[in-house]
């Protein structure tokens, strides 16, 4: 019996050792996380169902799990896609494939002091991850986002380096107020020079704010729209770094054809120009300053974290070999930012610090004759392919006979026009959950831009002024300092079926400008060029010559909103901010600025149940009021003298002083009243997806420098004030389409397109107790365009082209018969024939995938506007011949001469043209000892053009000003092709 209970005993404990050996063995689950494009989704979190088990995907998008059992289950999420659900093996290879979510509705939308869900939006919103910007060689971001949304053009005026291009949202807000879009770089408020700071490949997301139920709350610098970008940040998980590199040949798209040495031989002999005209050399001045150029563009990041810390880094070097020589761009910048975790992770900081330089060569501008002055390759135009370069004693060539002659040569290789910018910005915000819903936050940021210029012409330019000068030159420093502070304080919370999110700010901005400006003349040589004013003839300085200032603005806000839900169906936003601001008149220093939108999920409503054609219906309304203090300065609405001229008296001379500005007490902030419609939705299981927006806009309380009579409370003839009104109406459309849609292979057609219509409502109206009875202002064109009332923005109002006379000279239609032609700007001869700015936009964005490799083209294009072609103009008269060139089309033109702007230069603006084409192609390297991926791509931009412009490219300052629709020659635009690299380190 004893035996048997000692074998009972010890089978006993032999089984519960072997059993802790066998619990004790854990079980190995691996496995990788891919988003539909087979690419590694790193950051992705995998938990074990029905334990508080979890872990993040690494770089590479690989997991590493343990268990006892031989199988587990595990929900994988990621932002932005549906939470998918598995039960995996031990011991295997599992691949787990995310698909995302309807039309991204989880996504998070950047909207302004917080976000929302994609699917919450109730303003007109675009949203864009890192996927849906275009690649290939970009030293600007808004070179992403071209064609990417409707309603937001974009565009470049040829393509020098370092100049960025334009951007306008829903047209053209203001006509002096400023219609450049508040830009916000990870809470960093700015403007367009902000841009400057942002690595490109270092952009997590763009959200694009453009009606004013969503831009009111940024109040008096949202009237514009306001484009909010997202850098990248560090992950928790395995360190990675990432390298990226692009470059670039840029080549010449397109010159324009004039007559050669030969040709202009000819047509100068039949024109009977003197043979003195005539040197006998055979000069290419437009291929003699032009080159091919090359942009690099370099990226290294690295970053890491866990559960309570994480970080980024990067460092970056884009430099820009222009085509037209002694022209380059150079930018470095390196940021760092961090997160990290307290108090049982209710605290979380984040420190941002951005570090930049830029180097600038421009070509030079404003330089040639009296009756041309234009940029240096306009200039080339000119020239005559007859002259030399050089004369016979190896000095640059210069004819004495022609007035105001330059050589276009000897200006490249000797004038310096060079620019300098240091910027550095931080910023630390502090955001703690205080209490179930209820978060306290506060955000300081803090900007400094240094510019320095330098400019200097010696006498061997042959500039005409330089030469008078015996050498001049100048320098400039200006200094921007701004500092942002916010106090926040936001609440969320469920009650049933309803749900609220509150957030209340208080927000203070101060900016600081001070600059100098110094000028020398009379050099004895070239050595120091602009870095010793010193060594100049001090006798020959003038008044203007040294100037410095110093001014400054505060901006005090408070500001609310609240979104407000129910069942998921019905939302509601509305936001209130109170700005205050020091560069208003006394009367009127604070502005209101509220909002209210509404959004209806008819998707969620029962009666949508049952039917399959529509997966998601959203329609949206929203109101808004939003302000634009821009193009105000800090002291424009008080009266200021200034330095006018100098007299001589006593035998000495003193320098005199006026008036130079009145005082506008009533100067107040301009506003913008729009009110947006807009429908979302989705069809055939989400493969088709689109939204409609439709706006009207007024613009009130316009802001223009008008023209007074000197009495009664003016002191000068000129004056800021509010009075007029601009009214913009439009349709804008976005698409998409997968044709194909597999785990291994998609095809999506995407585009976009909107349609814009402005009006100006009025323009004069009563300043200071004076009626001011302005309706008809001279606005661009060449001198043709106008502000007028009821009429367009840049309405052409033009003579119209007849034909020539027995001298060959140009003839326009005497359109009211009275035997003269009136060319004064309210001309009864003038015919009305269109306008400066563009009626449409579109563009079309297909992207391929199959597998590892990738392909993408953007075609977009504008139309419905004029341009004045001025360079055709003054390229086409014969009677130029003996001091210029001339195109070879106006040879068959046949004009000698013509003292009119007429229609014959007037020119259609549509176009449409080939933006992109990028081939890629990612290789997994799996068995490599520290690369885990590459991706190689080959891009081509500005492929094509399409158009019946004549000139260089119909692609011009649309910007809004006195320079919009005109064309007297711009730096060429480049056709450019790339080869990428992108490199993943494990």
């Amino acid at each position: 019996m004893k035996k048997v209970y000692l074998f009972k005993y010890g089978l006993t404990v032999l089984l519960l050792v072997f059993a802790t050996i066998a619990f004790a063995q854990k079980n190995t689950f691996k496995g990788k996380v891919v988003d539909e494009l087979n690419q590694p989704l790193p950051g992705a979190t995998v938990h074990v169902k029905g334990t508080d088990q979890s872990t993040v995907t690494d770089v590479s998008g690989s997991f590493s799990l343990t268990g006892n059992a031989p199988t587990v289950t595990i929900q994988v999420s990621f932002v932005g896609y549906d939470m998918l659900e598995r039960v995996i093996k031990t011991g295997e290879s599992n691949s787990i494939s995310l698909v995302p979510a309807s039309k991204s509705l989880t996504e998070v939308v950047v909207v302004g002091y917080g976000s929302v869900k994609k699917s919450d939006l109730t303003g007109a919103v675009t949203n864009l991850g890192s996927k849906d910007l275009n690649p290939g060689p970009v030293t600007n971001p808004l070179q992403q986002l071209t064609g990417k949304a409707a309603g937001v053009s974009i565009s470049q005026t040829g393509s020098e380096p370092g100049v960025a291009p334009t951007v306008r949202i829903r047209g053209i807000t203001s006509l002096q107020g400023g219609n450049d879009p508040l830009v916000v770089v990870d809470g960093i408020q700015g403007n367009m020079d902000l841009l400057n700071q942002v690595p490109p490949s270092e952009i997590a997301s763009v959200d694009i704010l453009k009606d004013a139920s969503a831009t009111a709350i940024y109040g008096s610098r949202g009237a514009p729209g306001v484009i909010i970008i997202t850098t990248k940040k560090g992950v928790a998980g395995k360190a990675n770094v990432e390298y990226t590199e692009n470059t670039s040949l840029d080549v010449i798209a397109k010159k324009l054809q004039e007559l050669n040495a030969a040709g202009w031989t000819k047509q100068a002999e039949a024109q009977g120009v003197d043979v003195s005209a005539n040197h006998g050399s055979n000069t290419d001045w437009f291929n003699l300053l032009t080159r091919n150029g090359v942009t690099q563009n370099h990226t290294l990041a690295f970053g890491s974290g866990t559960n309570g810390f994480n970080y980024r880094a990067s460092v970056s070097a884009i430099t820009q070999t222009g085509i037209v020589i002694n022209s380059s761009y150079k930018k470095y910048i390196g940021r760092i930012t961090a997160t990290q975790k307290a108090l049982d992770d209710k605290l979380t900081l984040t420190m941002n610090v951005n570090s930049g330089i830029n180097d600038d060569v421009y070509s030079p501008i404003g330089i040639g004759r009296a009756a041309f002055t234009s940029n240096l390759i306009s200039n080339t135009y000119i020239s005559r392919p007859t002259d030399p370069v050089y004369n016979s004693d190896g000095s640059y060539y210069s004819d004495p006979n022609v007035f105001q002659y330059i050589n276009p040569y000897a200006v490249a290789k000797t004038v310096q026009n060079n620019a300098n910018t240091n910027n550095l910005f931080g910023s630390l915000a502090a955001n703690l959950d205080i209490y179930k819903g209820l978060s306290a936050g506060w955000f300081g940021s803090w900007r400094k831009t240094d510019t320095n210029t330098g400019y200097y012409a010696p006498v061997s330019s042959t500039i005409a002024t330089a030469i008078d000068n015996k050498g001049i030159a100048n320098i400039s420093n200006n200094h921007v300092d701004e500092k942002l502070m916010d106090i926040n304080l936001s609440y969320k919370a469920d009650f049933g079926l309803s749900h609220l999110d509150a957030t209340a700010v208080y927000e203070w901005q101060a900016q600081t400008y001070n600059g100098s400006f110094a000028q020398g003349r009379g050099f004895i040589n070239d050595i120091a060029t602009y870095n010793a004013l010193q060594l100049g003839d001090i006798s020959k300085v003038l008044q203007g010559d040294i100037s410095s200032y110093k001014n400054d603005r505060r901006l005090v806000s408070f500001l609310g909103r609240v979104n407000y839900s129910y069942n998921n169906r019905y939302l509601l936003t509305a936001s209130f901010r109170r700005d205050g601001s020091t560069v208003f008149g006394v009367n009127n220093k604070w502005g209101n600025f509220p909002s209210a939108s509404l959004a209806w999920r008819i998707d969620q409503e029962g009666f949508m149940k049952n039917q399959h054609a529509l997966s998601s219906l959203k329609l949206r309304v929203g109101y808004g009021i939003t302000g634009n203090q821009q193009g105000i300065g800090p002291q424009n609405s008080i009266a200021l003298v200034g330095q006018a001229g100098s007299v001589f008296f006593g035998g000495t001379t003193i320098p005199n002083y006026a008036v130079n500005q009145n005082s506008n007490p009533n100067l107040r902030w301009e506003t913008r009243k729009q009110a947006n419609l807009g429908l979302d939705f989705a069809s055939f299981n989400d493969r088709f997806n689109g939204s409609v927006d439709v706006y009207t806009a007024n613009t009130d309380n316009l802001l223009f420098n008008y023209t007074v009579p000197l009495e009664g409370p003016f002191l000068t003839t000129n004056i800021l004030a509010n009075v007029g009104t601009l009214q913009a109406r439009g349709l804008e459309l976005s698409l998409s389409y997968a044709v194909i849609k597999t785990a291994n292979t998609s095809l999506i057609l995407a585009g976009n397109g909107s349609l814009m219509k402005n009006k100006v409502l009025k323009l004069g109206g009563n300043i200071e107790g004076y009626d001011i009875p302005t309706n008809y202002i001279g606005w661009g064109g060449g001198g043709n365009a106008y502000l007028v009332v009821g009429k367009p923005i840049g309405t052409f109002l033009i003579l119209k082209h007849k034909g020539k006379d027995a001298n060959s000279a140009e003839t326009v239609v005497d359109r009211d018969n009275n035997g003269t032609i009136d060319q004064g700007s309210q001309s009864e001869d003038r015919y009305e024939e269109g306008q400066g700015l563009p009626t449409y936009t579109y563009a079309f964005t297909p992207s391929f995938t199959y597998k590892n490799f990738d392909a993408s083209m953007v075609w977009r294009g504008s139309g419905g506007n004029k341009i004045y072609n001025g360079l055709r103009q003054d390229l086409s008269l014969l009677e130029n011949l003996g001091k210029s060139n001339v195109l070879q089309s106006a040879v068959p033109l046949g004009i000698q001469s013509s003292q009119y702007g007429s229609d014959l230069w007037l020119e259609s603006g549509n176009y449409l043209r080939w933006e992109n084409l990028t081939f890629g192609y990612r290789i997994n390297l799996k068995n490599v000892k520290y690369i885990n991926a590459l991706r190689v791509s080959v891009t081509g931009q500005n492929l094509a053009l399409i158009t019946k412009y004549k000139g260089i490219d119909p692609e011009l300052d649309t910007s809004g000003g006195s320079s919009i629709a005109q064309d007297y020659g711009i730096y060429p635009r480049t056709r450019t092709f790339s080869i990428g690299l992108n490199v993943i380190l494990k």
